[in-house]
Protein backbone atom coordinates (compact mmCIF):
# COMPACT_ATOMS: atom_id res chain seq x y z
CA UNK A 1 0.00 0.00 0.00
CA UNK A 2 1.40 3.57 -1.03
CA UNK A 3 0.48 6.71 1.75
CA UNK A 4 1.48 10.19 1.32
CA UNK A 5 1.52 11.90 4.61
CA UNK A 6 3.93 14.35 3.82
CA UNK A 7 1.32 17.10 3.07
CA UNK A 8 3.33 19.89 4.65
CA UNK A 9 6.16 18.85 2.60
CA UNK A 10 4.10 19.14 -0.33
CA UNK A 11 0.60 18.38 -1.81
CA UNK A 12 -0.27 16.35 -4.64
CA UNK A 13 -1.81 18.94 -7.64
CA UNK A 14 -5.38 18.80 -7.58
CA UNK A 15 -6.81 17.37 -11.22
CA UNK A 16 -8.76 20.75 -12.00
CA UNK A 17 -5.47 22.94 -11.56
CA UNK A 18 -3.91 20.71 -13.90
CA UNK A 19 -6.66 20.98 -16.65
CA UNK A 20 -6.11 24.72 -16.49
CA UNK A 21 -2.78 25.35 -16.55
CA UNK A 22 -1.98 22.20 -19.84
CA UNK A 23 -3.14 25.26 -21.75
CA UNK A 24 -0.69 27.43 -21.25
CA UNK A 25 1.95 25.24 -21.30
CA UNK A 26 0.79 24.09 -25.09
CA UNK A 27 -1.00 26.49 -26.78
CA UNK A 28 -1.36 30.13 -24.82
CA UNK A 29 2.93 30.48 -24.92
CA UNK A 30 3.23 33.83 -25.44
CA UNK A 31 5.54 36.11 -23.41
CA UNK A 32 3.65 37.83 -21.16
CA UNK A 33 5.88 41.17 -21.24
CA UNK A 34 5.19 41.06 -25.27
CA UNK A 35 3.08 43.95 -26.69
CA UNK A 36 1.70 41.54 -29.44
CA UNK A 37 -1.95 39.37 -29.25
CA UNK A 38 -0.15 36.01 -28.14
CA UNK A 39 2.04 38.16 -25.02
CA UNK A 40 -1.60 40.20 -24.13
CA UNK A 41 -3.67 36.80 -23.98
CA UNK A 42 -0.48 35.57 -21.54
CA UNK A 43 -0.82 38.65 -19.18
CA UNK A 44 -4.55 38.81 -19.19
CA UNK A 45 -4.53 35.24 -17.49
CA UNK A 46 -1.81 36.30 -15.06
CA UNK A 47 -3.56 39.65 -14.15
CA UNK A 48 -7.09 37.54 -13.69
CA UNK A 49 -5.20 35.34 -11.29
CA UNK A 50 -4.10 38.02 -9.44
CA UNK A 51 -8.02 39.46 -9.07
CA UNK A 52 -9.23 35.97 -8.13
CA UNK A 53 -6.44 35.31 -5.38
CA UNK A 54 -6.94 39.03 -3.86
CA UNK A 55 -10.81 38.61 -3.86
CA UNK A 56 -10.67 35.08 -1.86
CA UNK A 57 -7.85 37.09 0.56
CA UNK A 58 -10.31 40.09 0.52
CA UNK A 59 -7.51 42.38 -0.71
CA UNK A 60 -6.58 44.72 -3.79
CA UNK A 61 -5.10 42.97 -6.85
CA UNK A 62 -2.45 45.24 -6.33
CA UNK A 63 -1.25 44.01 -2.93
CA UNK A 64 -0.53 40.54 -4.52
CA UNK A 65 3.31 40.26 -6.34
CA UNK A 66 3.67 37.18 -7.52
CA UNK A 67 6.99 35.06 -6.45
CA UNK A 68 8.95 31.95 -7.13
CA UNK A 69 7.08 30.39 -3.38
CA UNK A 70 7.58 31.04 -0.09
CA UNK A 71 10.83 30.93 1.03
CA UNK A 72 11.07 34.38 -1.73
CA UNK A 73 8.78 35.60 -0.66
CA UNK A 74 9.80 35.76 2.90
CA UNK A 75 12.98 37.16 1.72
CA UNK A 76 11.45 39.64 -0.20
CA UNK A 77 9.38 41.06 3.31
CA UNK A 78 12.48 40.90 5.64
CA UNK A 79 14.96 42.44 3.24
CA UNK A 80 12.45 44.96 1.89
CA UNK A 81 11.38 46.01 5.77
CA UNK A 82 15.00 46.39 6.31
CA UNK A 83 16.84 48.19 3.08
CA UNK A 84 13.28 49.77 2.52
CA UNK A 85 11.48 50.47 5.16
CA UNK A 86 14.05 51.66 7.67
CA UNK A 87 13.87 48.77 9.80
CA UNK A 88 16.52 48.19 12.85
CA UNK A 89 15.29 45.66 15.29
CA UNK A 90 13.60 42.45 14.09
CA UNK A 91 11.86 40.44 16.66
CA UNK A 92 11.47 36.58 15.92
CA UNK A 93 11.27 33.32 17.07
CA UNK A 94 13.69 30.46 17.67
CA UNK A 95 10.90 28.07 15.70
CA UNK A 96 10.67 29.90 12.52
CA UNK A 97 11.05 28.41 9.30
CA UNK A 98 14.37 28.72 7.84
CA UNK A 99 13.15 31.19 5.38
CA UNK A 100 12.88 33.66 7.82
CA UNK A 101 15.21 32.78 10.74
CA UNK A 102 18.41 32.03 8.19
CA UNK A 103 17.35 35.67 6.95
CA UNK A 104 17.11 37.70 10.26
CA UNK A 105 20.29 36.26 11.40
CA UNK A 106 21.73 37.02 8.56
CA UNK A 107 21.13 40.87 8.86
CA UNK A 108 21.83 40.22 12.41
CA UNK A 109 25.42 39.10 11.67
CA UNK A 110 25.39 41.95 9.03
CA UNK A 111 24.88 44.13 12.25
CA UNK A 112 22.00 45.68 10.08
CA UNK A 113 19.63 44.63 12.88
CA UNK A 114 19.21 44.00 16.41
CA UNK A 115 17.21 40.53 16.65
CA UNK A 116 15.19 39.58 19.66
CA UNK A 117 13.88 36.28 19.98
CA UNK A 118 10.22 35.85 21.71
CA UNK A 119 9.99 33.67 24.43
CA UNK A 120 8.15 30.06 23.46
CA UNK A 121 6.48 27.72 25.63
CA UNK A 122 6.90 23.50 26.00
CA UNK A 123 3.99 23.33 23.75
CA UNK A 124 5.89 25.84 21.02
CA UNK A 125 3.67 29.00 21.23
CA UNK A 126 4.70 32.37 21.61
CA UNK A 127 4.44 33.76 24.85
CA UNK A 128 2.29 37.11 23.94
CA UNK A 129 3.24 38.61 27.61
CA UNK A 130 7.08 38.36 26.53
CA UNK A 131 6.26 39.77 22.82
CA UNK A 132 4.81 42.86 24.44
CA UNK A 133 6.94 43.53 26.81
CA UNK A 134 9.78 43.34 23.60
CA UNK A 135 7.89 45.73 21.72
CA UNK A 136 7.55 48.19 24.65
CA UNK A 137 10.75 47.89 25.39
CA UNK A 138 12.56 49.85 22.44
CA UNK A 139 11.82 52.70 20.30
CA UNK A 140 13.86 50.97 17.36
CA UNK A 141 12.01 51.02 13.77
CA UNK A 142 11.03 46.95 14.55
CA UNK A 143 9.63 44.38 12.01
CA UNK A 144 7.81 41.36 14.02
CA UNK A 145 8.00 38.07 11.53
CA UNK A 146 6.23 35.27 13.57
CA UNK A 147 4.74 32.60 11.55
CA UNK A 148 0.93 31.83 11.90
CA UNK A 149 1.51 27.94 11.82
CA UNK A 150 4.23 26.30 12.40
CA UNK A 151 5.40 23.69 9.25
CA UNK A 152 6.53 20.79 11.74
CA UNK A 153 4.48 20.73 15.31
CA UNK A 154 1.79 22.78 14.06
CA UNK A 155 1.44 25.18 16.35
CA UNK A 156 -0.73 28.51 15.45
CA UNK A 157 -0.66 32.53 16.81
CA UNK A 158 -3.68 34.07 16.88
CA UNK A 159 -2.57 36.24 13.84
CA UNK A 160 -5.08 39.23 14.57
CA UNK A 161 -3.98 39.15 18.15
CA UNK A 162 -0.18 39.66 17.18
CA UNK A 163 -1.41 41.98 13.98
CA UNK A 164 -3.21 44.05 16.80
CA UNK A 165 -0.32 44.36 18.99
CA UNK A 166 2.08 45.27 16.71
CA UNK A 167 0.28 48.18 15.60
CA UNK A 168 -0.43 49.27 19.08
CA UNK A 169 3.46 50.07 19.08
CA UNK A 170 4.11 51.03 15.85
CA UNK A 171 5.63 47.68 14.41
CA UNK A 172 5.62 46.30 11.37
CA UNK A 173 4.01 42.87 11.00
CA UNK A 174 5.38 39.85 8.54
CA UNK A 175 3.89 36.56 9.26
CA UNK A 176 4.83 33.17 7.12
CA UNK A 177 1.13 31.89 6.23
CA UNK A 178 2.89 29.20 3.95
CA UNK A 179 1.15 26.21 5.92
CA UNK A 180 -2.21 27.83 6.50
CA UNK A 181 -2.81 29.77 2.94
CA UNK A 182 -5.65 27.78 1.47
CA UNK A 183 -6.07 25.94 4.98
CA UNK A 184 -8.25 29.04 7.14
CA UNK A 185 -10.02 31.52 5.47
CA UNK A 186 -8.09 35.04 5.45
CA UNK A 187 -9.48 38.45 5.55
CA UNK A 188 -6.82 40.77 4.91
CA UNK A 189 -8.88 44.01 5.22
CA UNK A 190 -9.18 43.20 8.67
CA UNK A 191 -5.99 41.41 9.62
CA UNK A 192 -3.31 44.08 11.14
CA UNK A 193 -0.72 42.77 8.90
CA UNK A 194 1.57 43.96 6.44
CA UNK A 195 3.43 40.68 4.52
CA UNK A 196 2.10 37.53 4.32
CA UNK A 197 3.17 34.34 1.89
CA UNK A 198 1.68 31.62 0.34
CA UNK A 199 3.21 28.59 -1.70
CA UNK A 200 1.21 26.99 -4.14
CA UNK A 201 1.83 23.59 -3.66
CA UNK A 202 0.88 23.43 -0.09
CA UNK A 203 -2.77 23.47 -1.28
CA UNK A 204 -2.65 20.99 -3.99
CA UNK A 205 -1.24 23.64 -6.58
CA UNK A 206 1.93 23.66 -9.18
CA UNK A 207 5.55 24.72 -7.66
CA UNK A 208 7.60 26.87 -8.20
CA UNK A 209 5.14 29.71 -7.54
CA UNK A 210 3.82 31.25 -4.43
CA UNK A 211 3.58 35.01 -3.44
CA UNK A 212 4.18 37.70 -1.27
CA UNK A 213 0.82 40.10 -0.28
CA UNK A 214 2.59 44.10 0.74
CA UNK A 215 0.11 45.74 2.53
CA UNK A 216 -0.81 49.33 0.38
CA UNK A 217 0.38 51.73 3.07
CA UNK A 218 4.27 49.44 2.69
CA UNK A 219 6.26 49.74 -0.22
CA UNK A 220 9.41 47.36 -0.74
CA UNK A 221 11.91 47.75 -3.81
CA UNK A 222 12.53 44.51 -5.94
CA UNK A 223 14.53 41.92 -4.37
CA UNK A 224 15.27 40.48 -7.78
CA UNK A 225 16.74 43.13 -10.50
CA UNK A 226 16.24 42.79 -14.04
CA UNK A 227 13.35 43.81 -15.47
CA UNK A 228 9.93 45.45 -14.65
CA UNK A 229 7.89 42.70 -14.05
CA UNK A 230 5.53 42.58 -11.23
CA UNK A 231 4.72 46.39 -11.29
CA UNK A 232 8.88 46.53 -10.52
CA UNK A 233 9.10 44.30 -7.79
CA UNK A 234 10.02 41.03 -9.41
CA UNK A 235 12.23 41.22 -12.63
CA UNK A 236 11.68 37.99 -14.50
CA UNK A 237 9.41 36.56 -17.10
CA UNK A 238 6.41 35.25 -15.08
CA UNK A 239 5.49 31.42 -14.48
CA UNK A 240 2.29 32.11 -16.10
CA UNK A 241 0.79 28.37 -15.92
CA UNK A 242 1.86 28.41 -12.49
CA UNK A 243 0.05 31.72 -11.26
CA UNK A 244 -2.95 30.09 -13.13
CA UNK A 245 -2.58 27.15 -11.11
CA UNK A 246 -2.22 28.38 -7.83
CA UNK A 247 -5.34 30.70 -8.21
CA UNK A 248 -7.73 27.59 -9.32
CA UNK A 249 -5.58 25.85 -6.17
CA UNK A 250 -6.95 28.92 -3.96
CA UNK A 251 -10.25 28.96 -5.15
CA UNK A 252 -10.69 25.35 -4.67
CA UNK A 253 -9.31 25.01 -1.37
CA UNK A 254 -11.32 27.93 0.34
CA UNK A 255 -14.55 27.38 -1.36
CA UNK A 256 -15.41 24.25 0.90
CA UNK A 257 -12.65 25.31 3.50
CA UNK A 258 -14.79 24.08 6.18
CA UNK A 259 -15.47 20.79 4.33
CA UNK A 260 -11.98 20.15 4.04
CA UNK A 261 -11.09 21.04 7.61
CA UNK A 262 -13.93 18.52 9.14
CA UNK A 263 -12.56 16.45 7.16
CA UNK A 264 -8.68 16.23 7.61
CA UNK A 265 -9.55 16.82 10.85
CA UNK A 266 -10.86 13.89 11.48
CA UNK A 267 -8.26 11.96 9.93
CA UNK A 268 -5.51 13.59 12.59
CA UNK A 269 -8.49 12.81 15.86
CA UNK A 270 -8.35 9.18 14.15
CA UNK A 271 -4.41 8.86 13.93
CA UNK A 272 -3.96 10.40 17.76
CA UNK A 273 -6.56 7.78 18.58
CA UNK A 274 -5.00 4.83 17.40
CA UNK A 275 -1.29 5.17 18.12
CA UNK A 276 -2.36 5.99 21.76
CA UNK A 277 -4.74 2.78 21.77
CA UNK A 278 -1.62 1.01 20.02
CA UNK A 279 2.02 2.46 21.17
CA UNK A 280 2.66 2.63 24.74
CA UNK A 281 4.58 5.53 25.40
CA UNK A 282 3.34 7.45 21.92
CA UNK A 283 3.43 11.27 22.84
CA UNK A 284 2.75 14.19 20.40
CA UNK A 285 5.28 17.32 20.32
CA UNK A 286 3.05 21.08 19.88
CA UNK A 287 0.13 21.43 21.14
CA UNK A 288 -3.09 19.23 19.70
CA UNK A 289 -5.56 21.77 20.88
CA UNK A 290 -4.47 25.33 19.34
CA UNK A 291 -2.94 24.05 16.18
CA UNK A 292 -3.22 23.19 12.25
CA UNK A 293 -5.35 20.59 11.57
CA UNK A 294 -2.97 19.47 9.10
CA UNK A 295 -0.22 18.39 10.93
CA UNK A 296 0.63 16.12 13.50
CA UNK A 297 4.38 15.43 15.37
CA UNK A 298 4.31 11.93 17.71
CA UNK A 299 7.13 11.47 19.66
CA UNK A 300 7.53 7.76 19.67
CA UNK A 301 8.65 5.12 21.99
CA UNK A 302 12.71 4.20 21.47
CA UNK A 303 13.27 0.24 20.18
CA UNK A 304 16.30 -1.09 18.37
CA UNK A 305 14.25 -0.36 14.94
CA UNK A 306 13.86 3.28 15.94
CA UNK A 307 16.86 5.21 14.57
CA UNK A 308 15.75 3.31 11.01
CA UNK A 309 12.24 4.16 11.70
CA UNK A 310 11.88 6.43 8.68
CA UNK A 311 13.83 4.00 6.05
CA UNK A 312 11.47 1.53 7.12
CA UNK A 313 8.42 3.05 6.80
CA UNK A 314 9.65 4.18 3.46
CA UNK A 315 10.07 0.59 2.39
CA UNK A 316 6.75 0.09 3.53
CA UNK A 317 5.68 2.80 1.39
CA UNK A 318 5.00 5.33 3.67
CA UNK A 319 5.93 8.98 2.37
CA UNK A 320 6.35 11.15 5.64
CA UNK A 321 9.33 13.51 7.39
CA UNK A 322 11.22 13.59 10.27
CA UNK A 323 10.80 17.48 9.70
CA UNK A 324 10.74 19.90 7.56
CA UNK A 325 11.44 18.69 3.90
CA UNK A 326 13.48 22.33 3.44
CA UNK A 327 15.51 20.81 5.89
CA UNK A 328 16.46 17.57 4.35
CA UNK A 329 20.17 16.54 4.12
CA UNK A 330 20.59 18.38 7.64
CA UNK A 331 22.23 16.15 10.12
CA UNK A 332 21.23 18.73 13.21
CA UNK A 333 17.85 17.50 13.44
CA UNK A 334 14.73 19.55 13.87
CA UNK A 335 15.60 23.40 14.89
CA UNK A 336 11.67 23.78 15.93
CA UNK A 337 12.16 20.21 18.24
CA UNK A 338 15.16 22.05 20.13
CA UNK A 339 13.85 25.44 20.33
CA UNK A 340 10.75 23.72 22.27
CA UNK A 341 13.01 21.70 24.46
CA UNK A 342 11.88 18.58 23.00
CA UNK A 343 13.13 15.31 23.33
CA UNK A 344 14.83 14.59 20.45
CA UNK A 345 16.76 11.27 21.69
CA UNK A 346 13.72 9.84 21.12
CA UNK A 347 12.20 8.90 17.49
CA UNK A 348 10.12 11.99 16.42
CA UNK A 349 7.77 11.97 13.05
CA UNK A 350 5.83 14.53 11.88
CA UNK A 351 2.67 12.94 9.72
CA UNK A 352 1.00 15.29 7.78
CA UNK A 353 -2.57 15.54 6.19
CA UNK A 354 -4.51 16.52 2.84
CA UNK A 355 -8.11 16.37 1.70
CA UNK A 356 -7.11 12.92 -0.26
CA UNK A 357 -6.15 11.35 3.03
CA UNK A 358 -8.29 8.69 4.64
CA UNK A 359 -8.55 6.45 7.77
CA UNK A 360 -7.57 3.44 5.66
CA UNK A 361 -3.92 4.44 5.25
CA UNK A 362 -3.88 5.79 9.15
CA UNK A 363 -4.82 2.16 10.09
CA UNK A 364 -1.98 0.80 7.59
CA UNK A 365 0.27 3.39 8.82
CA UNK A 366 -0.28 2.57 12.26
CA UNK A 367 0.14 -1.24 12.02
CA UNK A 368 3.18 -0.48 10.52
CA UNK A 369 4.75 1.16 13.04
CA UNK A 370 3.26 -1.29 15.45
CA UNK A 371 5.21 -3.78 13.84
CA UNK A 372 8.66 -1.68 13.87
CA UNK A 373 8.13 -0.53 17.76
CA UNK A 374 6.40 -2.70 19.69
CA UNK A 375 8.28 -5.82 20.90
CA UNK A 376 7.52 -9.21 19.45
CA UNK A 377 6.53 -10.28 22.73
CA UNK A 378 3.97 -7.44 23.26
CA UNK A 379 2.61 -8.12 19.93
CA UNK A 380 2.43 -11.83 21.49
CA UNK A 381 0.07 -10.92 23.97
CA UNK A 382 -2.19 -8.60 22.61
Amino acid sequence: MEVYFDNAATTPIAPEVLEVMVPLLKEDFGNPSSTHHVGRKTKSAIEMSRKAIAKLLHCSPMEICFTSGGTEADNMAINGAVNELGVTRIISSMAEHHAVLHTVEYFDKLGKVELDMVRLTDKGHVDIDHLRELLSSSDKKTLVSLMHANNEIGTMIDINEVGALCEQYGALFHSDTVQTMGHFPMNLAETKVHFITGAAHKFHGPKGVGFLYINSSTHVDSLIKGGSQERNLRAGTENVYGIVGMAKALEIALEDVDGHRQHIQSIKDYMCKRLREEILGAEFNGCLERSLYTVLNVRLPKSDKADMLLFLLDIDGIACSGGSACSSGSNQGSHVLRAIKADTDMPNVRFSFSRYSTKKEVDYVVAQLTKHLVKEEEQLVS
